[in-house]
């Protein structure tokens, strides 16, 4: 379950960050060999489908075009390209200093998650302050629990867009 720390992008820009650094950053992204792009893509989507499709359709122009042409190839997806996704994303974990039983909470609740499904439970947090990351965790597979197999298919598909939009955000305001 990957927790992400960052607030999610604005229409122009990315909060905190210069417009020019995110274009200086589009820019490399979309220079970039194609095989270093496709590696930096695949860390936002474990998909190798939607990766390769995003980096053979630079270079993007703006940012805006980059997270729409991510949400598209992130529509596209096949059940197998989500499963593919799905086992790339890392295991829950908690900051070391978390209670033990938020720990033990977590884990449960994973395996829970888990033993339903049979992958992984993944949520984007962009907008919450990571104080409130575990107990919305923990909230949102409760509630996902409850979920018929294809809705909850759904949500997690939905789920890994926000995620791959979120760290395309983050992968062209780094440096490269």
């Amino acid at each position: 379950m990957p927790v992400q720390h960052r607030r999610p992008p604005q229409v122009g820009g990315v909060p905190g960050v210069p417009l020019a650094d995110v274009a200086a950053g589009l820019a490399r992204f979309n220079e970039a060999p194609f095989a270093t792009a496709e590696a930096a893509l695949l860390e936002c989507c474990g998909s190798l489908r939607w990766a390769h499709r995003m980096a053979a359709h630079r270079p993007f122009p703006d940012l805006a075009s980059l997270l729409a042409a991510s949400d598209e190839a992130g529509y596209d997806l096949a059940p197998r390209d989500i499963a593919e996704a799905l086992a790339a994303e890392p295991a829950p974990c908690l900051h070391h200093d978390a209670p033990r039983a938020a720990h033990l909470a977590l884990q449960a609740a994973h395996a829970a998650y888990e033993s339903r499904f049979g992958h992984s439970f993944v949520i984007c947090l962009d907008a919450l302050p990571p104080s409130q990351h575990v107990d919305q965790v923990l909230a949102g597979i409760r509630v996902r629990l409850a979920h018929e197999v294809d809705e909850e298919r759904a949500v997690t598909a939905d789920e890994l867009r926000r995620l791959a939009r979120s760290r395309l955000v983050e992968l062209v305001t780094e440096s490269w």
